[in-house]
């Protein structure tokens, strides 16, 4: 377990998690509620540090300082999908480092934000067959819109008073 580094939420920074060890999963525990949860990794032999991190951990922290991405040994864990991956390589190959992680940290943080992590995934693919760049402000607009329907109304007949006066006295 010492060969593995797994991510928690920013806002867990500075306290005291109480981790259990599975043989498939390790959990951290915030007192007696659960606040993480990662399938469990194993070291590699060669002793290469394994990372097992989560997106949604980091993203906030990514939005606000993405040059931060170039240098991150974990970096390749932090792509959802094999498209991201590809999205990366294409940015760092083709703009300055510091656009590339800009516009890498735009993606990602469409991705969490909208909740459209495989809709972005195929837009991205499809950017970059036809040799272009991705780039979130371009590629937002072009998602189908999640529908948000509010469900329908569930009718509540409400109880007559005179039901808890007979409970009460223990006629019910």
């Amino acid at each position: 377990m010492h060969a593995v580094f797994y991510s928690a939420p920013s806002q867990l920074i500075g306290k005291r998690l109480r981790v259990h060890v599975y043989d498939d999963r390790i959990e951290a525990f915030l007192g007696a509620s659960r606040v993480v949860t990662h399938p469990r990794q194993r070291g590699r032999r060669d002793g290469v540090r394994v990372h097992c991190v989560n997106d949604r951990h980091v993203i906030h922290a990514l939005r606000r300082k993405p040059q931060a991405l170039a240098g991150s040994v974990y970096r390749d864990g932090l792509f959802p999908r094999s498209e991201y991956e590809a999205a990366w390589a294409a940015l760092s190959t083709a703009l300055p480092r510091r656009d590339a992680c800009r516009r890498m940290g735009g993606l990602l943080w469409l991705a969490h934000d909208e909740a459209c992590e495989p809709d972005l995934a195929g837009l991205i693919a499809g950017v970059l067959d036809e040799g272009l760049l991705p780039e979130a402000r371009a590629l937002k607009p072009k998602r189908v819109p999640l529908l948000r329907e509010l469900p329908e109304d569930t009718p509540v007949t409400p109880t007559e008073l005179a039901r808890f006066d007979a409970l009460l006295e223990g006629r019910a």
